[in-house]
């Protein structure tokens, strides 16, 4: 079986491991280990009956759910088949333009959508220095609460390109500032901001630009509804736009590109409070034990992150090493091959539930300790 690019591939990491799928505890995919909320399965289960019945076309529920949330009005609202279906949208429209600055390393996704409608990418690559993390363009190290400054090459900046970034960064969990960002709206032709992994940062540290979007229309923001409330098997996400652009992508796509349960459930979700309250209380904790475990470990140094998730670079092979985890420890991390920029020399693993991120330690130890002569 094929070495999957994605984390979250349960079958492949099974095979590799002579186990069932549901052994299998998995660090690969950042998905939160709180969710799905229990409103959610329950109003998934109340629309099994609506099964018989298409969607709403328009998803006037959802999107109005969505604009209360937000506090915008429905019409700047996309829903989608996760927000990979949007960006494959964005994809076309950034083809149309004369180049696309891409912030690297870059989610394999971005890659792909670009490449379908053969759109040209001018890569700006993060240093991987460690503790300094910085762009060809530049990349400072913000104030204490860890935002990152993006400040873009100003040869780079021009009306005829395109700007896509995610924020927070995968996968390196930096957090760039909103203040840092908002000067390149007025410089590049369209900006999209993937904020994935926003939803994880508590909102007195957020720093989306989903505020500003009806002020700039050649902002698009795109969110996902499956990592913080853990319904990936579900594919929910949106794009916030001007309403002409979300239009205009209306027309290139399929119909019905949500279902019922989809809809459903992320209405409920995103009115449990109390989950997403618990999740802010959960992460921050969770997030230290993880990152002090790893730097105690020799030949790992993990990264400060804003999200749920940390990428490590080790001085061991990072493939063999998760090889080894699946085959002893049924443990599954994020190899980084598929991000040319860190190779074999980095891994990136989910924040999890203390006891699993505890039983990831004990097993990294074990690994590791005969070839650093510790243990």
């Amino acid at each position: 079986m094929r070495q999957p690019a994605h984390g979250g591939n349960l079958a492949w990491a099974a095979a590799l491991a002579g186990c069932p799928p549901d052994a299998i505890l998995d660090f690969s995919a950042s998905i939160s280990p709180l969710g799905p909320p229990n409103s959610a399965i329950a109003a998934i289960k109340s629309q099994i009956g609506n099964l018989k019945h298409y969607p709403d076309p328009n998803y006037s529920e959802l999107r109005l759910a969505l604009s209360h949330f937000h506090q915008l009005p429905s019409e700047w609202i996309l829903p989608g088949n996760g927000s990979a279906e949007l960006l494959t949208l964005i994809g076309r429209e950034l083809a149309q333009l004369a180049a696309t600055i891409l912030i690297t390393p870059a989610f394999g996704d971005y890659y792909r959508t670009l490449a379908a409608y053969n759109a040209k990418v001018l890569e700006c690559p993060l240093s991987l220095v460690i503790g300094h993390w910085s762009l060809v363009l530049s990349f400072a190290v913000g104030a204490a609460s860890r935002r990152e400054v993006l400040v873009i090459e100003k040869g780079q900046r021009t009306k005829d390109k395109g700007l896509l970034l995610n924020n927070p960064h995968n996968p390196t969990g930096k957090l760039f500032s909103r203040e840092s960002i908002l000067p390149y709206l007025e410089q590049f032709a369209l900006v999209v901001v993937d904020e994935a992994f926003m939803d994880f940062v508590p909102p007195n540290e957020e720093q989306s630009l989903i505020p500003v979007v009806q002020e700039y229309p050649n902002l698009v923001v795109l969110r996902s509804l499956t990592k913080f409330y853990s319904l990936p098997g579900l594919r929910l996400g949106y794009a916030i736009a001007h309403p002409d652009c979300l239009a205009k992508w209306q027309l290139w796509r399929d119909p019905w590109p949500v279902n019922t349960l989809a809809a459903a459930a992320a209405i409920a979700a995103l009115q449990d409070t109390e989950f997403q309250q618990e999740t802010w209380a959960w992460l921050p904790p969770a997030r230290n034990q993880l990152f002090q475990g790893l730097a105690e470990i020799p030949g790992l140094q993990p990264q400060a992150s804003a999200a749920n998730f940390l990428l490590v670079e080790s001085q061991e092979s990072t493939s063999q090493l998760q090889q080894q985890l699946l085959k002893h420890h049924q443990i599954l991390i994020r190899d980084c091959l598929s991000f040319k920029e860190l190779g074999d020399r980095f891994f990136r693993v989910a924040v999890r539930k203390e006891s699993d991120n505890q039983r990831l330690l004990t097993a990294l130890n074990s690994v590791l300790s005969e070839k650093w002569g510790v243990g």
